[in-house]
């Protein structure tokens, strides 16, 4: 399995958003997160990311030979990527 570094953009009214976090507690899935509604200069970021300020914002990166991260896949919305997201993840 390739090694993954998770990290999640969310805000705390989106319902999507709860049930990807429980998710990933229910699977111990390791990741940074970040609240939107406490760290609003990340929505910047997710936009530049995803192309849009819809959440959760899911991205996935990996290490290169140099130690530096790259972005693989960037996904918005759980519910709709949630196979996806296993499939990378590798549980079920």
């Amino acid at each position: 399995m390739a090694e993954y570094h998770l990290e999640i953009y969310t805000r705390p009214t989106c319902s999507d958003c709860q049930d990807l976090k429980n998710f990933l507690e229910e699977y111990q899935i390791p990741h940074k997160q970040y609240d939107l509604a406490k760290q609003p200069e990340k929505e910047k970021e997710l936009k530049k990311i995803t192309g849009n300020r819809i959440v959760p914002g899911i991205v996935f990166s990996q290490s290169s030979m140099l130690g530096l991260r790259k972005k693989v896949k960037s996904m918005t919305g759980f519910e709709q990527n949630k196979e996806e997201f296993k499939k990378l993840l590798e549980v079920s």
